[in-house]
């Protein structure tokens, strides 16, 4: 079965990349698109390809309009909520790579989809090494009982932590109790210096430019440590096949599911 699919941010960074690999796919048709600043162009045309015969939509509201299966959104953190919820509602399944959703946002999305008795499936990162390494960090949790997490990305990201890191230390605090030395309370010198604190875990977000995006998850023992590292390039397809199998996997899922390893180790 061919699956209709709608992208939000279709030419965005992530979402172009993405878009195009749909439009190359037999797998998938191109329902609609969704981009603000070229709204009422052809999108093939506005990613430098031939005519693809769909125009991109000012808005999800007139892109849904064409019959849809599943909604991916790349779009930024302060539209994602709503698009999650308004496509539920018309029944549409979704892929969130949008980061900057908070725990509370995934609950409220989670008790929706229940609702709908649809399929959400979220990533704060679709990258196949990634999900690899959030995977490694959760074993080695079971093991080790003292982390954190450094957050790196450019200069220009708006949401800190990233998603990638947010979704890592809220699932490492289902594993074990993070172990801290001293109490945060008895910092000498701001306790801001000891970064934020996510469900136990003190994740620290560095924004400078000539980084992508990176993360390190730093286990320590006395005398020894374990670092646990995902870089990743300028380009955005290390997202695509990531985002393309939760596509089609999403077909299959009733209620939340958070973070592509899931589908990876399931």
């Amino acid at each position: 079965m061919t699956i209709r699919v709608c992208v939000a941010g279709a030419t965005g960074w992530t979402g172009s990349a993405v878009t195009r690999a749909i439009l190359a796919a037999s797998e998938f048709e191109l329902a609609g698109a969704v981009a603000r600043r070229q709204a009422g162009r052809d999108i093939g045309e506005a990613l430098g390809r031939e005519k693809a015969e769909v125009t991109i939509a000012a808005s999800l509201d007139e892109a849904l309009a064409t019959p849809t299966d599943v909604l991916i959104d790349y779009t930024g953190p302060e539209a994602v909520k709503a698009h999650v919820l308004a496509a539920l509602e018309k029944g549409v399944r979704v892929i969130i790579g949008t980061s900057g959703l908070t725990a509370s946002d995934y609950a409220e999305i989670e008790r929706r989809a229940q609702e709908r008795q649809l399929g959400v499936i979220a990533a704060g990162n679709f990258s196949i090494t990634a999900a690899l390494a959030k995977h490694f960090s959760l074993l080695a949790a079971r093991y080790l009982p003292s982390w954190e997490i450094i957050d790196y990305a450019g200069a220009a990201k708006i949401d800190a932590p990233s998603g990638t890191t947010r979704e890592l230390a809220e699932e490492l605090a289902t594993v074990s109790p993070n172990q801290l030395e001293v109490d945060l309370e008895r910092t000498h010198g701001p306790r801001e210096a000891r970064g934020a604190t996510i469900d136990g875990t003190q994740v620290h977000s560095i924004r400078l430019p000539s980084y992508v995006i990176a993360f390190e998850a730093i286990f320590g023992l006395p005398d020894e440590r374990l670092t646990i590292r995902h870089d990743a390039g300028p380009s955005a397809e290390p997202y695509v096949s990531g985002t393309l199998l939760a596509t089609k996997r999403v077909m299959e899922v009733q209620g939340l599911v958070r973070g592509l390893d899931r589908l990876l180790f399931s």
